[in-house]
């Protein structure tokens, strides 16, 4: 039966873009998505619509993207709108502030006063104060509790409304019960002149359980996505050459196959095309990851995205902006975010049995003492007692405080944990998978050979060589540095573009670039510095490999865990890194190409971590299990990675592991804690045994213990390895043992 037509059916289908074969693609902004089981809820809500063929969530982003089929758009917004989710049309990560994170801590610390307050209250009652004195003391605690529960209970109170409306239940349905039934209890006690009022059992809870989701919405939060950096790669416009010479800049969106475009040096390439005028050399790291740039001419493709270095260029544009390579990139990215959300964390796991479980606990027992008794206020007394001493507060620190606590000891060893999910997923590493440019090398050319060049040639080169930004230029003029070799005096240099740079001295013609343009006949390979147009010497250039690389490596084969190289890079400078590591390598390889391999990976049961620094790694750091980045990498690179190394050594890799490995095993340590405290409790609770505020200080001392245990991941050298001291400087080329 045929979905009705949906009041923003017109907006969805403007929106929407063709994916062939009648099914079209929309994407929608979720911002009130924000845990594992809000990802389930509203894959499950939209998938059941008519027309709908899937759903996908991306917790990162908070973005659905819906692949529907039909002439009319489902109600997509409707129904979201219909399960709890606000939903519209747009980019959820506009505004790069977080409001949740502000209403999270201005809550907790509105409960955080309260409960302290009412806490100096309730000793003085403790004490033995007379009849009217308690009275009072309860009633001021009473008015402190009942604004800071209306602030800082919205959080799960709104939460649980939502739940119930839908006949669901959730972590936060127990929670609400439990504190408003304390409240309404502690009420009725101070208005009877009764002995016990639990006003400040009911803020207590409320405190360490938004302690909790603080702590757990930071680490989720701090995994963001490179898809916002991704798209700052792309040109906004170009100029466009139209029939009779006319030339007119067109936004990147107006720009059709068939155009024609001019290129300036610095400009990005808009759309992909062919080159019909020109020469020059192009910053490809975007496609390969390798920092030499490439030369191209007349006939060339040259892609989306890639960066003009030489010369103006004439292209024929071949695909629209959404047809082009960076835009395909884009969808990787998110295809690979979207995929990582469906992750599901301990916590989560943990909390899906926990609801039912506490429902069933306190209304068997109230009903159980009303059976048995007849007294309805001993039985609410009783299961009140029930649901504050089960209170999740210690499974809701068991995860986050470890995380907190690793992230903290490894931000001390120079690494920065962007996604608290990633140390679980660390944890599963069996495989680790490096680049090479950037990675197990330093990312710059390098001039290699350097010894059997004349000191005079390389003065001369290293003098035109000093007027230009390239970088085999600035390789040159490294290496006379490190010779002592000052520049030789050379007049009226020049740059062509796409040639190279010619200046003269003593009458004579000096030529460093190309060996067609530099020598007469083209003789010589590589980077060629003639005379007159005859050769003087030749410059060949490489990548140095990373002095850590080996220990690194040898580290992760310490424990068990294998190791490959996967690069853009052509054949040969692939398979000398290889060799050198004694790695497996895959050579030439696309960003589409990355992903597919460990997509490859996954499906034979391996889990997966990238390491990886270039543009071009970026949907690849996104798909694997688990993925890292040198903080020398372009942004959506560090911005894709779950962790960033910030001093430049490699053995971050395997210490991150070993970190992670001690992080698991307190976790699920904090875990038995809190599953055993509930079964020691539980039980002395449903009997009687606990009045209200017994259950609260009981809740609190496991929250204590499972706090007390996480920080023992901060203390002492932990089983992080230890590097020699001095170990995060730069090590010298010759103490790396081997170059690129």
């Amino acid at each position: 039966m045929p979905t009705a037509p949906s009041i923003h059916g017109d907006e969805l289908l403007l929106a929407s873009r063709a994916l062939g074969e009648g099914v079209r693609q929309t994407e929608l902004a979720v911002p009130t998505i924000h845990c594992g089981g809000c990802v389930v809820r509203v894959e499950r809500v939209l998938g059941g619509l008519h027309g709908v063929e899937r759903a996908r969530v991306n917790l990162s982003t908070k973005r659905v993207t819906v692949a529907w089929r039909g002439e009319i758009p489902p109600p997509l917004i409707e129904t979201l709108e219909g399960a709890g989710f606000a939903a519209h049309l747009g980019d959820a990560t506009a505004d790069d502030k977080d409001p949740v994170v502000r209403e999270l801590v201005q809550a907790l610390a509105v409960a955080g006063f309260a409960s302290g307050n009412i806490m100096m209250l309730s000793v003085g009652v403790w004490s033995g104060a007379d009849p009217a004195t308690r009275d009072l003391f309860h009633w001021l605690s009473a008015l402190i509790a009942l604004p800071a529960l209306a602030y800082s209970g919205r959080v799960f109170f709104r939460s649980a409304w939502q739940a119930l409306r839908r006949g669901q239940t959730n972590m936060d349905v127990p929670i609400s019960v439990g504190v408003l039934l304390a409240f309404a209890m502690s009420l009725y006690e101070t208005l009877t002149h009764g002995p016990h009022a639990y006003f400040d059992a009911a803020t207590s809870l409320l405190f360490f359980l938004l302690v909790g989701r603080t702590l757990d919405h930071v680490m989720r939060e701090r995994a963001r996505t490179a898809v916002k950096g991704l798209a700052r790669l792309a040109a906004r416009g170009a100029t466009v050459v139209h029939e009779g010479g006319a030339q007119r800049y067109l936004p990147v969106g107006d720009l059709r196959p068939g155009m024609t475009i001019l290129l300036a040096v610095g400009d990005r390439v808009p759309v992909d095309g062919v080159v019909v005028e020109g020469r020059s050399e192009l910053d490809v790291a975007l496609v390969t990851g390798e920092s030499l740039p490439v030369s191209v001419g007349i006939g060339d493709a040259v892609q989306a995205g890639t960066l003009n270095l030489g010369g103006p260029l004439t292209l024929r544009a071949r695909a629209a902006a959404k047809d082009s390579f960076l835009a395909e990139m884009t969808r990787m990215m998110e295809a690979a975010e979207a995929g990582r959300t469906r992750y599901r964390r301990i916590a989560d796991r943990a909390a899906r049995l926990y609801a039912p479980v506490v429902h069933l606990t306190a209304l068997s027992t109230g009903v159980g003492w009303i059976v048995a008794t007849g007294d309805l206020h001993r039985a609410v007394t009783v299961a009140v007692a029930v649901l504050i001493i089960t209170c999740p507060c210690a499974l809701g620190l068991a995860v986050p405080m470890v995380q907190v606590m690793a992230a903290r000891r490894l931000f001390d060893r120079g690494i920065m944990v962007r996604d608290g999910g990633a140390l679980e997923r660390l944890v599963e590493v069996d495989r680790v998978v490096f680049d090479k440019t950037g990675t197990l090398t330093n990312g710059a050319p390098r001039l290699v050979e350097g010894g059997r060049i004349d000191d005079g040639a390389l003065a001369i080169a290293a003098a035109l060589a000093s007027r230009s930004r390239h970088p085999y230029s600035q390789a040159i003029v490294a290496a006379a540095r490190t010779r002592g070799v000052q520049p030789a005096l050379v007049a009226d240099i020049g740059e062509r573009a796409g040639a190279g740079l010619e200046g003269s001295a003593e009458g004579r013609r000096y030529r460093l670039g190309r060996p067609d343009w530099a020598v007469d006949g083209g003789a010589g390979s590589g980077v060629v510095l003639s005379e007159d147009g005859r050769p003087l010497a030749d410059f060949h250039f490489d990548d140095e490999l990373r002095a850590d690389a080996r220990e690194a490596i040898a580290s992760l084969r310490a424990d068990g865990i294998d190791a490959e190289l996967l690069s853009g890079d052509r054949q040969e400078q692939v398979e000398r890194v290889a060799s050198c590591l004694q790695l497996p390598a895959l050579a030439a390889t696309s960003p589409a190409g990355k992903v597919a391999h460990l997509a490859s990976l996954a499906a034979a049961g391996r889990k997966v971590m990238m390491v990886g620094d270039g543009l071009n790694d970026a949907p690849a750091l996104a798909a694997a299990h688990v993925s890292m980045a040198p903080a020398s990498a372009v942004d959506v690179g560090r911005n894709a990675a779950d962790l960033v190394f910030l001093r430049g050594n490699l053995t971050a890799v395997p210490e991150a592991i070993d970190v992670a490995r001690r992080a698991s095993l307190l976790v699920r340590q904090n875990l038995a804690l809190a599953i055993g405290y509930n079964a020691l409790a539980v039980p002395i609770a449903m009997l009687g045994y606990v009045t209200p505020l017994v259950a609260a200080i009981a809740m609190s001392l496991s929250s204590i213990v499972v706090v007390g245990n996480a920080l023992r991941l901060g203390r002492g050298a932990g089983g992080a390895r230890q590097r020699p001291h001095g170990g995060d400087r730069p090590v010298s080329p010759k103490a790396a043992g081997a170059t690129a």
